[in-house]
Protein backbone atom coordinates (compact mmCIF):
# COMPACT_ATOMS: atom_id res chain seq x y z
CA UNK A 1 0.00 0.00 0.00
CA UNK A 2 1.14 3.47 -1.06
CA UNK A 3 -0.95 6.50 -0.74
CA UNK A 4 -0.68 10.37 0.03
CA UNK A 5 -3.06 12.31 1.85
CA UNK A 6 -3.48 15.68 3.29
CA UNK A 7 -2.96 16.33 6.95
CA UNK A 8 -5.97 18.35 7.80
CA UNK A 9 -8.19 15.77 6.02
CA UNK A 10 -6.65 12.79 7.39
CA UNK A 11 -6.69 14.35 10.83
CA UNK A 12 -10.76 14.83 10.40
CA UNK A 13 -11.06 11.74 9.93
CA UNK A 14 -8.97 10.23 12.21
CA UNK A 15 -10.59 12.30 14.43
CA UNK A 16 -13.86 10.89 14.00
CA UNK A 17 -12.94 7.24 13.93
CA UNK A 18 -10.35 6.66 16.71
CA UNK A 19 -13.12 8.04 19.30
CA UNK A 20 -14.85 4.38 19.27
CA UNK A 21 -11.99 2.63 20.15
CA UNK A 22 -11.02 2.11 23.86
CA UNK A 23 -7.65 2.73 25.15
CA UNK A 24 -7.63 -0.26 26.68
CA UNK A 25 -8.23 -3.24 25.09
CA UNK A 26 -7.57 -7.24 25.91
CA UNK A 27 -8.00 -7.92 21.96
CA UNK A 28 -4.65 -6.20 19.94
CA UNK A 29 -7.04 -5.76 16.65
CA UNK A 30 -9.46 -3.65 18.87
CA UNK A 31 -6.79 -0.98 19.38
CA UNK A 32 -6.29 -0.77 15.62
CA UNK A 33 -7.79 1.50 12.94
CA UNK A 34 -8.35 -0.18 9.63
CA UNK A 35 -6.75 1.88 6.44
CA UNK A 36 -8.06 0.58 3.01
CA UNK A 37 -6.70 2.92 0.00
CA UNK A 38 -8.46 1.97 -3.30
CA UNK A 39 -8.61 3.73 -6.40
CA UNK A 40 -9.52 7.97 -5.42
CA UNK A 41 -9.37 7.63 -1.54
CA UNK A 42 -8.46 5.76 1.90
CA UNK A 43 -11.21 4.75 4.08
CA UNK A 44 -10.74 4.49 7.28
CA UNK A 45 -12.61 2.43 10.09
CA UNK A 46 -12.50 1.36 13.68
CA UNK A 47 -14.58 -0.78 15.63
CA UNK A 48 -15.33 -1.79 19.54
CA UNK A 49 -17.88 -4.72 18.52
CA UNK A 50 -20.38 -2.70 19.38
CA UNK A 51 -20.13 0.57 17.05
CA UNK A 52 -18.31 0.94 14.20
CA UNK A 53 -17.45 4.07 12.46
CA UNK A 54 -16.34 4.57 8.66
CA UNK A 55 -15.06 7.75 6.81
CA UNK A 56 -13.68 8.00 3.37
CA UNK A 57 -10.96 10.51 2.54
CA UNK A 58 -9.40 12.11 -0.88
CA UNK A 59 -6.17 10.77 -1.53
CA UNK A 60 -3.83 9.70 -3.95
CA UNK A 61 -2.91 6.23 -3.97
CA UNK A 62 0.00 4.91 -5.88
CA UNK A 63 -0.86 1.51 -4.74
CA UNK A 64 -3.87 -0.01 -3.83
CA UNK A 65 -4.00 -1.83 -0.13
CA UNK A 66 -4.53 -2.59 3.47
CA UNK A 67 -3.41 -2.92 6.98
CA UNK A 68 -4.17 -1.78 10.40
CA UNK A 69 -2.15 0.61 12.65
CA UNK A 70 -2.91 1.54 16.62
CA UNK A 71 -5.29 4.43 16.47
CA UNK A 72 -4.36 6.52 19.16
CA UNK A 73 -0.96 6.19 17.87
CA UNK A 74 -1.55 7.40 14.55
CA UNK A 75 -3.98 10.13 15.30
CA UNK A 76 -1.60 11.45 18.22
CA UNK A 77 1.43 11.75 15.29
CA UNK A 78 -0.87 13.20 12.41
CA UNK A 79 -2.03 16.14 15.01
CA UNK A 80 1.37 17.04 15.26
CA UNK A 81 2.36 17.37 12.18
CA UNK A 82 2.31 20.97 10.89
CA UNK A 83 -0.71 22.65 9.19
CA UNK A 84 -0.55 22.26 5.37
CA UNK A 85 1.71 19.07 5.35
CA UNK A 86 0.88 16.08 2.63
CA UNK A 87 1.33 12.61 4.96
CA UNK A 88 2.67 9.32 3.03
CA UNK A 89 1.41 6.02 4.65
CA UNK A 90 3.02 3.10 2.91
CA UNK A 91 3.32 -0.72 3.84
CA UNK A 92 5.54 -3.27 1.69
CA UNK A 93 7.19 -6.53 2.36
CA UNK A 94 6.77 -8.84 5.22
CA UNK A 95 8.15 -6.22 8.01
CA UNK A 96 4.38 -6.05 9.33
CA UNK A 97 4.82 -2.50 9.30
CA UNK A 98 3.28 1.00 8.42
CA UNK A 99 5.78 3.70 7.62
CA UNK A 100 4.35 7.37 8.29
CA UNK A 101 6.07 10.02 6.08
CA UNK A 102 5.73 14.00 6.25
CA UNK A 103 8.28 16.08 5.62
CA UNK A 104 11.51 15.45 7.30
CA UNK A 105 9.29 13.39 9.75
CA UNK A 106 9.20 9.61 9.64
CA UNK A 107 7.67 6.80 11.72
CA UNK A 108 7.20 3.25 11.68
CA UNK A 109 4.43 1.59 13.15
CA UNK A 110 3.35 -2.23 14.06
CA UNK A 111 0.40 -3.13 11.80
CA UNK A 112 -1.79 -5.89 11.86
CA UNK A 113 -3.40 -7.62 9.33
CA UNK A 114 -6.77 -6.60 7.73
CA UNK A 115 -8.13 -9.75 7.97
CA UNK A 116 -7.82 -10.07 11.40
CA UNK A 117 -9.95 -6.61 11.86
CA UNK A 118 -13.76 -7.42 12.34
CA UNK A 119 -16.60 -6.36 10.33
CA UNK A 120 -19.94 -5.25 12.14
CA UNK A 121 -21.64 -5.76 9.10
CA UNK A 122 -24.97 -3.91 9.19
CA UNK A 123 -27.06 -6.95 7.67
CA UNK A 124 -30.69 -6.19 6.79
CA UNK A 125 -32.23 -2.43 7.81
CA UNK A 126 -35.52 -2.60 6.30
CA UNK A 127 -36.32 0.64 7.90
CA UNK A 128 -35.15 3.41 6.00
CA UNK A 129 -35.65 7.54 6.26
CA UNK A 130 -33.90 11.02 6.37
CA UNK A 131 -33.87 13.03 9.38
CA UNK A 132 -32.70 16.93 9.75
CA UNK A 133 -29.64 17.39 11.28
CA UNK A 134 -31.08 19.83 14.00
CA UNK A 135 -33.73 17.76 14.67
CA UNK A 136 -31.79 14.52 15.45
CA UNK A 137 -29.87 16.87 17.79
CA UNK A 138 -32.74 18.59 19.13
CA UNK A 139 -33.82 14.74 20.26
CA UNK A 140 -30.57 13.78 21.57
CA UNK A 141 -29.09 17.23 23.69
CA UNK A 142 -32.42 17.48 25.08
CA UNK A 143 -32.26 13.72 26.74
CA UNK A 144 -29.11 12.46 26.93
CA UNK A 145 -28.29 13.89 30.01
CA UNK A 146 -31.68 11.59 31.70
CA UNK A 147 -29.40 8.62 30.49
CA UNK A 148 -29.08 5.75 33.70
CA UNK A 149 -25.66 4.81 34.21
CA UNK A 150 -26.62 1.81 36.41
CA UNK A 151 -25.42 -0.92 34.46
CA UNK A 152 -27.96 -3.44 36.40
CA UNK A 153 -31.31 -1.86 34.45
CA UNK A 154 -29.01 -1.79 31.44
CA UNK A 155 -32.07 -1.41 29.31
CA UNK A 156 -31.76 2.44 30.93
CA UNK A 157 -28.35 3.33 29.42
CA UNK A 158 -29.79 5.09 26.37
CA UNK A 159 -31.88 7.06 24.35
CA UNK A 160 -35.74 5.31 23.22
CA UNK A 161 -36.48 6.54 20.08
CA UNK A 162 -39.75 5.69 18.71
CA UNK A 163 -42.39 6.92 16.46
CA UNK A 164 -46.54 7.71 18.59
CA UNK A 165 -49.43 8.96 17.11
CA UNK A 166 -50.36 11.90 19.25
CA UNK A 167 -52.91 14.62 18.65
CA UNK A 168 -53.66 13.09 15.07
CA UNK A 169 -50.58 13.85 14.08
CA UNK A 170 -47.59 11.20 14.04
CA UNK A 171 -44.11 12.55 16.51
CA UNK A 172 -40.99 10.90 16.36
CA UNK A 173 -40.15 10.82 20.52
CA UNK A 174 -36.88 10.33 22.12
CA UNK A 175 -37.26 9.28 25.90
CA UNK A 176 -34.47 8.70 28.62
CA UNK A 177 -35.12 8.15 32.13
CA UNK A 178 -32.62 7.02 34.83
CA UNK A 179 -35.32 6.87 37.52
CA UNK A 180 -34.88 9.73 39.51
CA UNK A 181 -35.82 11.98 36.04
CA UNK A 182 -37.56 11.84 32.93
CA UNK A 183 -36.43 13.93 29.73
CA UNK A 184 -39.10 13.60 26.64
CA UNK A 185 -38.67 15.45 23.83
CA UNK A 186 -41.16 15.18 20.06
CA UNK A 187 -41.21 16.51 16.60
CA UNK A 188 -42.88 15.93 13.91
CA UNK A 189 -42.04 12.05 12.21
CA UNK A 190 -40.17 12.51 9.14
CA UNK A 191 -41.23 10.85 6.16
CA UNK A 192 -40.15 6.86 5.98
CA UNK A 193 -40.63 6.20 9.61
CA UNK A 194 -43.68 5.33 9.97
CA UNK A 195 -43.97 1.59 11.43
CA UNK A 196 -40.70 1.87 12.77
CA UNK A 197 -39.63 -0.36 15.27
CA UNK A 198 -39.03 1.32 18.92
CA UNK A 199 -35.21 1.40 19.37
CA UNK A 200 -32.96 2.05 22.36
CA UNK A 201 -29.89 3.77 21.28
CA UNK A 202 -26.79 3.28 23.71
CA UNK A 203 -25.36 5.97 25.50
CA UNK A 204 -21.69 5.32 23.64
CA UNK A 205 -23.39 5.10 20.13
CA UNK A 206 -25.53 8.76 21.87
CA UNK A 207 -22.41 10.18 22.61
CA UNK A 208 -20.38 9.81 19.08
CA UNK A 209 -23.76 10.61 16.86
CA UNK A 210 -24.41 13.61 19.03
CA UNK A 211 -20.13 14.76 17.97
CA UNK A 212 -20.93 13.76 14.27
CA UNK A 213 -24.06 15.36 14.05
CA UNK A 214 -22.44 18.68 14.86
CA UNK A 215 -19.98 18.07 11.54
CA UNK A 216 -22.18 16.41 9.45
CA UNK A 217 -24.89 18.18 6.78
CA UNK A 218 -28.02 19.28 6.04
CA UNK A 219 -29.81 16.07 6.85
CA UNK A 220 -28.57 12.21 8.34
CA UNK A 221 -30.16 9.05 6.52
CA UNK A 222 -30.78 6.15 9.21
CA UNK A 223 -31.76 2.41 8.48
CA UNK A 224 -32.61 0.45 11.18
CA UNK A 225 -34.02 -2.99 12.19
CA UNK A 226 -34.73 -3.73 15.90
CA UNK A 227 -30.70 -5.17 16.29
CA UNK A 228 -29.26 -2.54 14.51
CA UNK A 229 -29.33 1.10 13.50
CA UNK A 230 -26.76 3.09 10.70
CA UNK A 231 -26.37 6.76 9.74
CA UNK A 232 -24.74 8.35 7.63
CA UNK A 233 -24.02 11.63 7.36
CA UNK A 234 -23.52 14.13 4.85
CA UNK A 235 -19.73 14.50 5.01
CA UNK A 236 -19.06 10.80 4.24
CA UNK A 237 -18.93 9.28 7.70
CA UNK A 238 -21.18 5.56 8.83
CA UNK A 239 -21.81 4.74 11.84
CA UNK A 240 -23.64 1.46 13.00
CA UNK A 241 -24.84 0.33 16.54
CA UNK A 242 -25.57 -2.31 17.67
CA UNK A 243 -29.19 -1.56 19.80
CA UNK A 244 -29.70 -2.51 23.87
CA UNK A 245 -31.78 -5.60 23.48
CA UNK A 246 -34.29 -4.83 25.97
CA UNK A 247 -37.83 -3.32 26.19
CA UNK A 248 -38.18 0.23 27.52
CA UNK A 249 -40.43 0.67 30.26
CA UNK A 250 -44.08 1.88 29.73
CA UNK A 251 -42.81 5.79 30.66
CA UNK A 252 -46.23 7.63 29.90
CA UNK A 253 -47.14 5.66 33.61
CA UNK A 254 -44.37 7.90 35.24
CA UNK A 255 -45.42 11.18 33.91
CA UNK A 256 -48.21 12.99 35.91
CA UNK A 257 -51.52 13.96 34.57
CA UNK A 258 -53.20 15.69 37.92
CA UNK A 259 -50.71 17.65 38.90
CA UNK A 260 -53.04 21.33 39.70
CA UNK A 261 -50.33 23.54 41.46
CA UNK A 262 -48.69 25.78 38.79
CA UNK A 263 -45.80 27.28 39.23
CA UNK A 264 -44.17 29.83 37.09
CA UNK A 265 -40.51 31.52 37.30
CA UNK A 266 -38.15 33.22 35.15
CA UNK A 267 -35.96 30.31 34.41
CA UNK A 268 -32.92 32.11 34.45
CA UNK A 269 -32.92 33.90 38.03
CA UNK A 270 -34.22 30.53 38.99
CA UNK A 271 -30.84 28.45 38.44
CA UNK A 272 -28.67 31.02 39.19
CA UNK A 273 -30.58 31.01 42.25
CA UNK A 274 -30.31 27.00 43.21
CA UNK A 275 -26.73 27.59 42.28
CA UNK A 276 -25.78 30.23 44.70
CA UNK A 277 -27.60 28.33 47.60
CA UNK A 278 -26.69 24.52 46.50
CA UNK A 279 -22.87 26.21 47.19
CA UNK A 280 -23.50 25.04 51.14
CA UNK A 281 -23.86 21.75 50.31
CA UNK A 282 -20.86 19.27 50.45
CA UNK A 283 -22.20 17.74 47.22
CA UNK A 284 -24.33 19.13 44.58
CA UNK A 285 -26.63 15.98 45.16
CA UNK A 286 -27.99 17.57 48.16
CA UNK A 287 -31.46 18.43 48.37
CA UNK A 288 -32.74 22.25 47.91
CA UNK A 289 -35.87 22.52 49.44
CA UNK A 290 -38.51 25.02 47.68
CA UNK A 291 -40.95 26.53 49.70
CA UNK A 292 -44.43 27.61 48.05
CA UNK A 293 -46.58 30.59 49.35
CA UNK A 294 -48.47 32.80 46.88
CA UNK A 295 -46.50 34.84 45.22
CA UNK A 296 -43.38 33.96 46.55
CA UNK A 297 -40.50 31.33 46.16
CA UNK A 298 -38.49 30.70 49.38
CA UNK A 299 -35.32 28.20 48.41
CA UNK A 300 -32.86 27.24 51.63
CA UNK A 301 -30.08 24.47 51.81
CA UNK A 302 -29.30 22.85 54.90
CA UNK A 303 -25.95 21.37 56.02
CA UNK A 304 -24.93 20.36 58.91
CA UNK A 305 -21.54 20.07 57.98
CA UNK A 306 -21.26 23.96 56.76
CA UNK A 307 -24.28 25.90 57.51
CA UNK A 308 -27.19 26.89 55.69
CA UNK A 309 -28.23 29.17 52.69
CA UNK A 310 -31.55 30.89 52.18
CA UNK A 311 -32.89 32.91 48.73
CA UNK A 312 -36.35 34.13 47.40
CA UNK A 313 -37.84 34.86 44.08
CA UNK A 314 -40.97 36.48 43.29
CA UNK A 315 -43.48 33.76 41.39
CA UNK A 316 -46.19 33.56 39.73
CA UNK A 317 -47.97 30.22 41.78
CA UNK A 318 -51.36 30.99 43.58
CA UNK A 319 -51.99 27.56 44.91
CA UNK A 320 -51.81 26.79 48.90
CA UNK A 321 -48.89 26.34 50.05
CA UNK A 322 -46.09 23.40 49.42
CA UNK A 323 -42.51 22.26 51.17
CA UNK A 324 -40.61 20.17 48.12
CA UNK A 325 -37.11 19.21 47.88
CA UNK A 326 -35.06 18.20 44.61
CA UNK A 327 -31.89 17.23 44.35
CA UNK A 328 -29.53 20.79 42.97
CA UNK A 329 -28.10 19.03 40.04
CA UNK A 330 -30.81 17.33 38.70
CA UNK A 331 -33.10 20.96 38.61
CA UNK A 332 -30.08 22.64 37.00
CA UNK A 333 -29.90 20.15 33.91
CA UNK A 334 -33.55 20.40 33.42
CA UNK A 335 -33.56 24.25 33.46
CA UNK A 336 -30.10 24.36 31.20
CA UNK A 337 -32.47 22.41 28.18
CA UNK A 338 -35.42 25.08 28.88
CA UNK A 339 -35.36 27.77 26.03
CA UNK A 340 -38.17 29.78 27.07
CA UNK A 341 -37.71 32.89 29.33
CA UNK A 342 -40.04 30.74 32.25
CA UNK A 343 -40.18 27.44 33.48
CA UNK A 344 -43.61 25.76 34.13
CA UNK A 345 -43.41 23.48 36.98
CA UNK A 346 -46.89 21.48 38.02
CA UNK A 347 -47.03 20.18 41.34
CA UNK A 348 -49.16 17.66 43.42
CA UNK A 349 -47.36 16.82 46.34
CA UNK A 350 -43.90 16.49 48.60
CA UNK A 351 -43.79 13.03 47.76
CA UNK A 352 -45.09 12.79 44.17
CA UNK A 353 -42.78 13.52 40.32
CA UNK A 354 -43.04 17.23 39.22
CA UNK A 355 -43.55 17.65 35.74
CA UNK A 356 -41.49 20.66 34.03
CA UNK A 357 -42.09 22.35 30.91
CA UNK A 358 -40.61 25.80 28.82
CA UNK A 359 -45.03 26.26 28.87
CA UNK A 360 -47.79 24.26 28.33
CA UNK A 361 -47.71 22.37 25.14
CA UNK A 362 -43.97 22.25 24.55
CA UNK A 363 -42.75 19.88 22.52
CA UNK A 364 -40.26 19.07 25.41
CA UNK A 365 -41.51 17.66 28.93
CA UNK A 366 -39.08 16.68 31.76
CA UNK A 367 -40.27 14.66 34.91
CA UNK A 368 -38.58 15.31 38.52
CA UNK A 369 -38.88 13.12 41.49
CA UNK A 370 -38.75 15.21 44.28
CA UNK A 371 -36.27 14.24 47.60
CA UNK A 372 -37.29 13.99 51.35
CA UNK A 373 -36.11 17.19 53.00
Amino acid sequence: MRVTVERAALLRSLGHVHRVVERRNTIPILSNVLLRAESGGLQLRATDLDIEVTESVPADVADPGATTVPAHVIYDIVRKLPDGAQVSLETGGESGQMTIRSGRSRFALGALPEGDFPDLAAGELPHSFSILSADLKRLIDKTQFAISTEETRYYLNGIYLHTIESEGALKMRAVATDGHRLARVELDAPPGSQGMPGVIVPRKAVAEIQKLVDDGGESVDIDLSPAKIRLRFAGGVTLISKLIDGTFPDYQRVIPTGNDKRLTVERESFARAVDRVSTISSERGRAVKLGLSEGRLALSVNNPDSGSATEELDVDYEAAGLDIGFNARYLLDITSQLEGDTALFRLADPGSPTLIQDREGAPALYVLMPMRV
